[in-house]
C-alpha cells in the first residue's frame, strides 16, 4: 500500500528520477529507463493497482504470466544494481507519497494504449504531475502515435520508428538506501478468481529471445501455410503476441531480427528457403497489422465500450442469453470445431488468430450475443490480451465497424478446412474419440450420436447465419450509413505505403477483408 514507505527515511536526499515500468517489463530497448539512468538516482517502481485487477477483462492467468516476467526484470535491474520496487495500492497516492517522502525529480514511462481503466489513470497521474509541477516524460513504445492527426504517412513512420537504434540497457544504477520493498503479490494476495491455464507460456525476458530465436531459425518455416489451423499453429506461430503484450520484448527488436533474417536468407539459393522467405515476409507484415490496430483505440478510446459504427446501436441485446454465452464460454456449443477452439484456450490462453475471429463471429452472428459480453470474456481467457488489439478486432468480427465486409463463419465447413481428420477436436473434445472422421464437424449425423455425451447444436447453423446477415445489411442500406463508414475510414482505415487515401479509396470500398486475420498470429 501507499504507506509501506511510512516511517522509513534513506539517509540520502537527492530527488529520486522514478521509472514507471507498467507493460514494458525490460531493460533491453527501454528508453525510458536509459535516459533516466543519465539524469541521476533511478527508482524502478512498478505499481500493483488492485482496482486493475478488479476489471472485467483481466484475470488471474494474466497475473501469473505478469508475475513470472516481474521476477525476470527484478533480477535485470538487481544485476544493474537497484533492484525493482514493487508497490501495491494507487498510483497517484503512491507517487505522492514518494514525492512527500524523497521527493521526485521527474517521472518516467512508455506510453500504454490500455483498457479504459489505465486510459483514466493515466490522466488522473497527469493531472498529478502537473499540479505538483513533476516532468513525466513519456516513449512512444510501439508504432502508436498519440495525437495523431491523420494516418497519411503512418506506414513510413512505422518503419522509420523500428528502424532506429536499439536503446542499450544502462550500465549501472546506483544502489538507493532504505529498504524497498520487493514482494510480487500472487493471484491471492489480489483476491482473483481461481483460472487454472495448465499450457500457459511462461513469461520473462529469456522465454521471449527463445521465442524468437526459435521462431527465426527453426519454427517459422511456413508460417505462411501453417498459421491458419489450430493443428498447425501452436508450432508454426511465432508465438511472441504475450511477451510483446508484456514488454519483455520490444516491437522494434522483434522488427529489426526479422529484417536481418530476411536478409540473410536473400543471399542462399537453396530450395528451402524459399517458403522461409514467404513467411518471413509475412511475418513482417502482421507487425505493422498489430500496431495499426491498436492505433485505432489510441485515437477513439470508446470503441472499447460502444459501437464504433453508431448505427449499430441496439442491433443485439443489452445483455446476452445466460444459457448461450455460458455454452459458448465453455466449449459446449455442439459444434465441435467451436468447441475445442473454446476448451484449447481455456487451457492454453492462447489460440491462432483465425480461430480467434471464428469464436467471435459465432458468438456474435450465430449467437447473437453482445459483441461486449463476448468480448470481456475472451478477454479474460488471452494471455496477451492487447485492448487496442482485442476491441478493435472484436468489434469487426461483430460488423460493427461500418467499414469492413461481413464475415460469417461457418464453424462447420472451417472444421473440415482446418481439422479434416478431427485431430484437434478429438484432442480437446475428447467425448467424440469414437467418431469417426467423416461425420466428426457434424456428430449428430452419425449414426452413433444418440450414444454420446456431448449436447446438440445450440442453434441451426445455416438459419443463425441468415438471420444475422440479413440484420445487417438491413442497417447497411441506410441513407446515412455510408456517409458516416466514410468518416471512419478516413479517420482509421489502413493507408498502403506511398498511396493516398484517394487512390485506396478507388481500389476498394472498405478496408481489406483480411486484414483482421493478421495481427495476433504472431
Amino acid at each position: 500500500m501507499a504507506d509501506q514507505l511510512a516511517g522509513r527515511r534513506p539517509l540520502m536526499t537527492q530527488p529520486l528520477n522514478i521509472v514507471w515500468f507498467k507493460r514494458d517489463l525490460r531493460v533491453e530497448d527501454h528508453q525510458p529507463l536509459a535516459a533516466a539512468a543519465q539524469a541521476g538516482q533511478v527508482l524502478p517502481l512498478y505499481i500493483v493497482e488492485p482496482e486493475l485487477w478488479t476489471q472485467p477483462d483481466v484475470s488471474a492467468r494474466q497475473w501469473a504470466f505478469a508475475a513470472e516476467c516481474l521476477r525476470d526484470l527484478q533480477m535485470a535491474l538487481a544485476a544493474l544494481g537497484q533492484p525493482l520496487c514493487i508497490m501495491v495500492g494507487n498510483s497517484v497516492s503512491i507517487l505522492q507519497k514518494l514525492h512527500n517522502d524523497r521527493g521526485i525529480a521527474a517521472l518516467w514511462s512508455h506510453e500504454e494504449t490500455g483498457n479504459g481503466w489505465t486510459y483514466a489513470r493515466d490522466r488522473a497521474v497527469g493531472a498529478w504531475t502537473n499540479e505538483v509541477g513533476i516532468p513525466w516524460h513519456e516513449a512512444r513504445q510501439f508504432g502508436v502515435i498519440r495525437r495523431l492527426k491523420s494516418r497519411n504517412g503512418w506506414a513510413e513512420a512505422w518503419d522509420r520508428n523500428m528502424a532506429k537504434a536499439i536503446t542499450p540497457q544502462p550500465q549501472a544504477l546506483s544502489p538507493l538506501s532504505g529498504d524497498w520493498p520487493t514482494y510480487i503479490p500472487n493471484w491471492e494476495d489480489l483476491q482473483l478468481t481461481p483460472d487454472p491455464c495448465p499450457n500457459r507460456q511462461r513469461g520473462g525476458r529469456s522465454y521471449a529471445l527463445d521465442t524468437l530465436t526459435s521462431f527465426l531459425r527453426q519454427r517459422g518455416r511456413n508460417y505462411r501455410y501453417e498459421m491458419s489451423s489450430p493443428v498447425t499453429a501452436f508450432d508454426a506461430s511465432s508465438r511472441l503476441s504475450p511477451h510483446l503484450t508484456w514488454g519483455t520484448i520490444s516491437m522494434r527488436e522483434v522488427a529489426q531480427a526479422t529484417w536481418a533474417r530476411m536478409q540473410a536468407l536473400k543471399t542462399t539459393d537453396a530450395t528451402e528457403p524459399k517458403s522461409w522467405r514467404a513467411s518471413m515476409s509475412s511475418f513482417n507484415a502482421r507487425q505493422h497489422w498489430h500496431c495499426h490496430f491498436m492505433q485505432k483505440l489510441e485515437d477513439e478510446p470508446r470503441l472499447e465500450f460502444e459501437n464504433l459504427h453508431r448505427a449499430y446501436d441496439g442491433l443485439r441485446p443489452d445483455c446476452a442469453d445466460a444459457e448461450r454465452l455460458t455454452a459458448w464460454s465453455e466449449g459446449a456449443t455442439g459444434f465441435p470445431f467451436i468447441d475445442a477452439c473454446m476448451r484449447a484456450l481455456n487451457q492454453h490462453g492462447w489460440i491462432n488468430f483465425r480461430m480467434r475471429a471464428m469464436l467471435m463471429s459465432f458468438a456474435s452472428y450465430h449467437l447473437w450475443l453482445p459483441w461486449r459480453e463476448s468480448g470481456l470474456h475472451l478477454a479474460r481467457k488471452f494471455v496477451d490480451y492487447e485492448p487496442g488489439i482485442h476491441w478493435s478486432q472484436v468489434q469487426m468480427q461483430s460488423g460493427t465497424t461500418g467499414i469492413n465486409a461481413m464475415r460469417i463463419y461457418n464453424p462447420i465447413k472451417q472444421g473440415y478446412d482446418h481439422d479434416p481428420e478431427g485431430i484437434f477436436v478429438r484432442t480437446y473434445v475428447p467425448e467424440l474419440h469414437s467418431v469417426p472422421s467423416s461425420f466428426i464437424h457434424e456428430p449428430w449425423r452419425w449414426d452413433g450420436a444418440a450414444s454420446l455425451a456431448y449436447p446438440a447444436p445450440i442453434v441451426d447453423n445455416v438459419l443463425a447465419a441468415k438471420a444475422a446477415r440479413e440484420a445487417l445489411h438491413a442497417i447497411r442500406k441506410g441513407a446515412d450509413h455510408k456517409a458516416t463508414a466514410r468518416k471512419i475510414v478516413a479517420k482509421h482505415g489502413s493507408r498502403k505505403a506511398g498511396v493516398s487515401l484517394t487512390s485506396q479509396r478507388r481500389r476498394q470500398k472498405v478496408e481489406p477483408v483480411n486484414s483482421g486475420q493478421l495481427v495476433m498470429d504472431f
